[in-house]
C-alpha cells in the first residue's frame, strides 16, 4: 500500500510539473515549514535563481517577504494580490499573485502553493482593471446616495390629488417586478418617476440604467441595448462592449420615449421580455439576465398600434402596470410648493436667501406651463440667475408670462356682466358685417326678432362703419 502511495505522490508530481512548464505563468510550491518542494523554471528566471539553488531551501531565501507560511498558518487564500519584490535581481518589481494553502485527508494542512503573473502586459492589464473597479465603485457609491436623497417618494413635492394618486400606485409599483409603464406630456418628471421607483424596490442597491431610444441612431441602438462581441463588425471596440441591458442586471433599465423605437429593435426588445436572455452582436450564445424594465413615453402608443407604428404584443408586455403622469397645470395647487422647493436649491447651493414676491407667486400659479415641471424648474433658475436683490419680481419673469397674468388681472376687474356685453356688442357687429348691415338678415341669423336687433343696436351705440 506504501508503494502504491508513493507511486501516486510521484505521479501527481510528475503531472504538476508539466503542467506548470507549458504554462506563461510561475509557480512555487513550499511544505509546512516554508522549504520550497517545487518551483518552475519560468519563476527562477524571473527571481533570477535556478531549480537547484532553490530547492529544499526556505522560500524566504528567494522572496523575504513571502506571504506563503501566513497563508498555511492562517487558511486563507489570496487571489490576484500584488506582491512586491525586494531583492533587486528580479526582472520586474511586482507581480500578480494568487496563494493557497493545501490540506491532507484529514484536514492538516501539508503545503502552501502559488500561481505567479509575472508578464509586464499582464500587470499593466490588471492595475488598469483595478483603477476603473475603483473608479466604479466611487460613482456607483455617489449615484446611490444622491439617488436615494432626490429620487424618493417620500422627497417627491406635491399634495394635489391627482398627484397624490399617482403617487400611491408608483409605491404599489415598487414592491413588485413587474414592467411599468409611464405615459404623460413632457416634462412632467417620467424618469424622476422611475428612479423613485427603483429606490423603493428591492433592487435599489443595483444600478439603474437609463436611455434615451429616441437620441440613439436606430443602426446603433442594438448595439447600446445589447452589447456586441470583438470584431462583430467594423470599428467595433477591440474586446467588445458591454450592453446596457447587462450592465443593469439585477437592477432596473429605464426605456425612456420607447414610442420613438424603431419596429426592428421592438421585435428583438419583445424576445428579451419574454426569453430574459439577451444575444449580443456577434455572440453564438444567449446571455441569461435579470432586470426590471420600466418604460416611459409622451406619445400616444394605442394610436400607434392601429397606425402599425407600435408593435401590439410589447405594448401589453411593457404596460402591465400604467402610471399617467399629470400635467401640471391639474396641479395648480403645487405650483408654488414646487417652485419654492427648487428655488430652496439654488439658495442651498449658492448661500443665498432669495424669495418671491406677492405677484410672482400670483403670476406663477396662473400661468398654464405647457411645460410642466421642467419648464418650472428652468424658469426659477432664469429668474434666479437675472435677479438683483434676494426678492423675484416680476420684472425677472419671461415676459409672455406677465402679459397673461396682467390680462388674467384686467378680465378679473372688468367683471363678468361687462365680459358679456362686450361679447354680445362684438357678436352682433360680426352679424351685422356679414350681412352687409342689413338688420332683418342678420336678425334671422341671429335667431332674434328684427325689433330686438334694433334694441341692442341702440343700447351698445352701434354705427354702421
Amino acid at each position: 500500500m506504501d508503494i502504491i502511495n508513493n507511486n501516486n505522490k510521484y505521479l501527481h508530481m510528475h503531472i504538476f510539473e508539466k503542467v506548470s512548464s507549458m504554462s506563461d505563468d510561475g509557480f512555487i510550491v513550499v511544505n509546512r515549514k516554508g522549504e520550497v518542494i517545487h518551483i518552475n523554471e519560468k519563476y527562477c528566471s524571473f527571481l533570477g535563481t535556478t531549480k537547484e539553488k532553490a530547492l529544499g531551501k526556505s522560500i524566504f531565501n528567494i522572496i523575504p517577504n513571502s506571504m506563503m507560511l501566513d497563508v498555511m498558518e492562517k487558511k486563507y487564500c489570496e487571489e490576484c494580490v500584488i506582491q512586491t519584490y525586494i531583492i533587486g535581481i528580479e526582472k520586474e518589481k511586482s507581480a500578480i499573485v494568487s496563494r493557497s494553502y493545501v490540506e491532507n485527508e484529514e484536514g492538516e494542512v501539508i503545503a502552501g502553493v502559488a500561481q505567479v503573473k509575472f508578464r509586464l502586459q499582464t500587470l499593466d492589464v490588471a492595475k488598469k482593471l483595478m483603477k476603473d473597479y475603483v473608479e466604479l465603485e466611487y460613482y456607483k457609491e455617489q449615484y446611490l446616495n444622491s439617488k436615494k436623497y432626490i429620487c424618493s417618494f417620500e422627497k417627491m413635492v406635491g399634495k394635489s390629488k391627482s398627484f397624490l394618486e399617482v403617487k400611491r400606485i408608483g409605491i404599489k409599483a415598487s414592491k413588485t417586478n413587474f414592467p411599468v409603464l409611464i405615459t404623460g406630456k413632457t416634462g412632467t418628471g417620467k424618469e424622476v418617476f422611475a428612479r423613485a421607483i427603483h429606490a423603493n424596490s428591492e433592487r435599489a442597491e443595483k444600478l439603474m440604467v437609463s436611455i434615451n431610444c429616441a437620441a440613439i441612431p436606430e443602426d446603433l441602438l442594438e448595439s447600446e441595448l445589447f452589447g456586441y462581441e470583438e470584431g462583430s463588425f467594423t470599428g467595433a471596440k477591440k474586446g467588445g462592449k458591454k450592453g446596457k441591458f447587462f450592465i443593469a442586471n439585477g437592477g432596473t433599465i429605464f426605456l425612456d420615449e420607447i414610442g420613438d423605437m424603431p419596429l426592428s429593435m421592438q421585435a428583438k426588445l419583445l424576445r428579451v421580455l419574454q426569453e430574459k436572455e439577451i444575444d449580443p452582436i456577434g455572440s453564438t450564445s444567449s446571455i441569461p439576465i435579470d432586470v426590471r424594465v420600466i418604460a416611459a413615453t409622451r406619445k400616444n402608443l394605442p394610436e400607434m398600434i392601429e397606425k402599425g407604428e407600435f408593435r401590439e404584443d410589447l405594448y401589453y408586455r411593457l404596460n402591465v402596470i400604467n402610471i399617467e403622469m399629470p400635467p401640471l397645470c391639474d396641479r395648480k395647487e403645487d405650483i408654488l410648493e414646487l417652485a419654492g422647493f427648487f428655488l430652496n436649491k439654488l439658495n442651498l447651493e449658492y448661500k443665498t436667501v432669495t424669495g418671491f414676491s406677492k405677484e410672482v407667486k400670483k403670476c406663477l400659479k396662473e400661468y398654464s406651463w405647457p411645460g410642466n415641471v421642467r419648464e418650472l424648474d428652468n424658469v426659477i433658475k432664469s429668474a434666479y440667475a437675472i435677479n438683483d436683490n434676494f426678492m423675484i419680481e416680476l420684472k425677472d419673469l419671461p415676459s409672455k408670462m406677465v402679459e397673461n397674468s396682467q390680462h388674467i388681472s384686467e378680465t378679473e376687474e372688468t367683471g363678468l356682466e361687462n365680459l358679456m356685453e362686450n361679447y354680445e356688442k362684438n357678436l352682433i357687429i360680426s352679424f351685422l358685417k356679414k350681412n352687409h348691415w342689413n338688420c332683418s338678415e342678420a336678425a334671422s341669423k341671429m335667431g332674434i326678432h328684427r325689433s330686438v336687433l334694433y334694441k341692442k343696436i341702440k343700447k351698445y351705440n352701434i354705427e354702421k362703419e
